[in-house]
């Protein structure tokens, strides 16, 4: 991802926006350049960026745009170009929960300028660490090949004249981790399609309970359900998201409260400490300096802080008992919640 932000041509005071609600590197990576990110909101549904929210963000400084496709679903591709159209911005897909999730007939990774997957030993797809990086443009496949792999000692036997950004990184990957990210991309389809049936199969079972919201998959889009998530509204169980999600524990059901705490309330977005010790790029001449403060991504909060919750061991190993299993848990707990069962 950082690759793909500097072969994007991103400097110094430029601004780059970013969701909230993902992984640290997916904001972090503008400030290795020495960029701003710019934070926007949510959609409450998919949980990606919100292309209105994107919209109210541009300025001139407006770089380079991070969409990730959180959980699995496809971010709003069509519209954040439709914001963009006009705009010398390039968009780059953090696609690192969604291979083989799709948008129409095209793959999650392929849907911006630049498409970023993770090898991580947890991710659909993995080698244990590493990652991928895709495009469609030549110019950009070069100057990701340049900056993958110290650029600034080969620009001069190239030719290649045009030397932003081409300095000093070491992104190779190992051949043992190539070896098997290959024969994993081979069993794409065999580690994706369980996911999504198992998906479907719990969504069946749990529509209709009062309180809960199951996935909202967009039409046209294939979700890749890195994980299932879920909405839970508390006015309608009369309990709380904590309480839930312990009850499900007690019934040996693992299931996570919220996501990441909206990344700009880390202590380096909030005390503007990064790039040495004087504020930069939160802090730059000539222009007010950059705070983040609380309500800045209202729909992220609100998802973080009482409504989302996931479960994280859909899989392709796992089995409808295993779901029938979930299922049932949710139906106990929010019925004892109800007072429908003995207390």
């Amino acid at each position: 991802l950082y690759a793909a932000v500097g072969a994007a041509g991103v400097e110094p005071g430029d601004e780059v926006i970013v969701s909230p609600y993902t992984m640290s590197a997916s904001a972090a990576a503008a400030i290795v350049y020495g960029a701003i990110p710019v934070f926007a909101d949510i959609d409450p549904e998919t949980f990606c960026l919100d292309p209105a929210s994107v919209r109210s963000c541009l300025t001139t400084r407006t770089r380079a745009i991070i969409g990730v496709d959180l959980f699995g679903h496809p971010a709003p591709w069509s519209g954040l170009r439709r914001v963009i159209e006009g705009r010398d911005i390039v968009l780059i897909e953090d696609a690192a929960q969604a291979p083989g999730a799709k948008q129409g007939d095209r793959y999650a990774g392929t849907l911006a300028d630049i498409g970023v997957f993770s090898l991580n030993y947890h991710k659909t797809i993995h080698s244990g660490e590493g990652g991928v990086v895709v495009t469609d443009r030549d110019d950009l496949a070069e100057r990701l090949q340049l900056i993958r792999n110290h650029g600034e000692a080969v620009v001069k036997a190239k030719g290649h004249h045009d030397l932003v950004n081409l300095v000093g990184f070491n992104y190779r990957m190992t051949e043992i981790e190539a070896a098997i990210a290959s024969e994993q991309l081979r069993k794409l389809e065999s580690l994706v399609v369980p996911r999504i049936d198992g998906a479907d199969f719990l969504t069946e079972r749990l529509r209709g309970i009062p309180g809960l919201s199951t996935p909202v998959v967009r039409p046209g889009v294939r979700h890749g359900y890195y994980v299932y998530a879920v909405k839970h509204d508390g006015s309608s169980t009369g309990v709380s998201r904590s309480w839930l999600v312990k009850a499900l524990a007690a019934e040996g059901i693992p299931a996570h409260a919220g996501y990441v705490e909206p990344l700009y309330r880390q202590p380096m977005y909030q005390r503007g400490i990064a790039l040495g010790r004087d504020g930069f790029p939160f802090r730059q001449p000539g222009r007010a300096p950059v705070e983040y403060p609380d309500g800045l991504c209202p729909v992220a909060e609100r998802m973080h802080e009482g409504e989302l919750l996931y479960l994280s061991f859909l899989n392709a190993a796992t089995t409808r008992a295993d779901l029938d299993d979930v299922a049932a848990a949710f139906e106990r707990v929010l019925a004892y919640a109800d007072g429908k069962v003995a207390r």
